[in-house]
C-alpha cells in the first residue's frame, strides 16, 4: 500500500521500496508531489504518462521554480503545505478534467 509522504522524504530513489512507488500514470494535474533532484524538493504535476511526470518545482538552491520530466521513482505525493500550491488551483481551473 502507498504511503501519502506527510514531511520530506528520507529515501533516495535507488533505495525506495517498489511497493511506495506509484505508477507515474496515477499522478493528475495539480497533485502536489515530492521530486527528487540530488535532494527532495516540492513540486506540482503538470502531466502524466504511463512512463513519467511534469513537475513544476521548486529549486533548493535559487529562488525560482523548473520545469522537468521525472520518473516513477523519482516522484512521490506531498501533503505538507508549499507555496507552489496556489499553482496547483490554477491548473485545476485550466485542466477540469481531474
Amino acid at each position: 500500500m502507498l504511503n501519502l509522504m506527510v514531511s520530506t522524504p528520507t529515501v533516495t530513489p535507488p533505495h525506495r521500496d517498489p511497493a511506495d512507488v506509484a505508477p507515474a500514470e496515477s499522478y493528475r494535474p495539480a497533485d502536489p508531489v515530492w521530486v527528487y533532484r540530488g535532494c527532495w524538493v516540492a513540486g506540482v504535476i503538470e502531466a502524466s504518462s504511463p512512463r513519467a511526470v511534469t513537475v513544476t518545482y521548486r529549486s533548493e538552491k535559487h529562488s525560482g521554480t523548473g520545469v522537468d520530466t521525472f520518473t516513477a521513482p523519482y516522484v512521490t505525493p506531498r501533503s505538507d503545505i508549499d507555496a507552489l500550491d496556489n499553482r496547483a488551483v490554477t491548473l485545476m481551473r485550466r485542466n477540469p478534467r481531474r
